[in-house]
């Protein structure tokens, strides 16, 4: 009997390591799953971060070449002068440009019309496109601010005329909304619409919405319901993102290609988004498809005593924006004048001769 206590069989042995390794090996494999999902978590994080801008100026940004003013807070605004001396302008527009342009992109206007009706026109890099600093607290209401400042500095007097193209146009609305008393006309020329604004039915900004490619669909329903997502969206190879800023040639109808092949590559196109794309593209996207502060739709006629005029002009062919949007709202505000060009894309205004019409029935009505 003595000694037995003290000895272990070699089963038993056997039996006490195979339990060690079984804990040892239960407890790997727990930590696998929350080692996976920390990972997961670091990366969406990674992703998700949003990349400063490259200040045009600063060490590492491109150089400014553009006269610019400085804003109320701080940020710096590039632009460019069109027409006849701002000093012998009978009439000054500020022209806004649309998503992936800048202020070299303004709007056509010919040399005799310009000396004829004595028109001075700026163009102006919206906040983040450009030499313009970018904005990363940029809201519905902050560009309409931005093109008061530019008037006020650069004197154009107690009422100017504001002409946007596209997104442009879109900005136009909030200028309507916010700057109402210093506008001496407007003309909104296809502009974006967006899909949410509450004073459409269902059925019409739904149907509308569906027109769009498939890619443009999912880009907007990122930048409206889940907006920090937006960056991420249009830098990831996973998914499809806006057909839009990778210039798919599908967004546009037969006559957009039919002007578009009149005219060569921009040279200034590297230029445009050189601060970086979420400044330009991406804020956009997020605040023109966002939820807005108002609806346009219940804005009233900012020219009761016909002082001035508001113009809305759209193309019946345009793949980008449904005319059936443009439609709907010209017939809940009667006030606008509607132009509806027929057999005519985004692209309209570079066909010959419209730009200049589209001027002067702003400045002195359809004479």
């Amino acid at each position: 009997m003595s000694g037995v206590g003290g000895k272990v069989s070699a089963a038993s042995a056997r039996s006490h390591t195979r339990k060690s390794h079984k804990n040892s090996s239960s407890g790997i494999f727990k930590r696998v799953p929350l080692l996976l999902f920390i990972g997961i978590v670091s990366w969406a994080y990674q992703a998700i971060q949003i990349p400063p801008p490259k200040q045009c100026g600063s060490e590492e940004g491109p150089p400014v070449t553009a006269p610019r003013i400085k804003l109320r807070d701080g940020r710096y605004l590039a632009y460019k002068e069109h027409g006849v001396p701002k000093d012998d302008a009978k009439y000054k527009i500020v022209f806004v440009h649309g998503f992936d342009s800048c202020r070299h992109d303004a709007f056509p206007m010919s040399k005799e019309l310009a000396e004829d009706l004595g028109i001075y026109m700026v163009s102006f890099d919206r906040a983040g496109y450009g030499e313009s600093d970018a904005n990363y607290k940029r809201t519905v209401k902050s560009t309409a601010l931005d093109i008061e400042e530019l008037a006020d500095q650069l004197g154009l007097g107690s009422k100017f005329y504001v002409l946007g193209y596209s997104m442009g146009g879109q900005v136009v609305w909030t200028c309507l909304k916010y700057i109402p008393h210093r506008l001496a006309g407007a003309a909104l020329v296809a502009p974006v619409v967006n899909y949410w604004w509450p004073g459409f039915p269902a059925n019409v900004s739904k149907d509308a919405y569906y027109d769009q490619l498939g890619p443009d669909q999912w880009a907007l329903r990122v930048a409206h319901y889940v907006p920090w997502l937006t960056y991420w969206w249009n830098t990831q190879n996973l998914f499809p993102s806006s057909s839009v800023a990778a210039h798919d040639p599908r967004i546009f109808s037969p006559p957009d290609m039919s002007v578009a092949a009149k005219f060569e590559a921009r040279a200034y196109a590297d230029q445009i988004t050189q601060q970086g794309k979420y400044g330009s593209h991406h804020l956009d996207m997020i605040i023109g498809f966002g939820s807005w502060e108002f609806d346009p739709m219940d804005l009233k006629n900012p020219f009761p005593n016909n002082e001035g005029s508001v113009h809305l002009w759209h193309g019946d062919d345009d793949l980008l924006v449904p005319v059936k949007l443009q439609r709907y709202i010209a017939q809940k505000l009667p006030w606008i004048h509607y132009h509806e060009l027929t057999d005519a894309g985004h692209l309209f205004p570079l066909a010959d001769g419209l730009s200049d019409r589209l001027i002067k029935s702003l400045l002195v009505g359809d004479k």
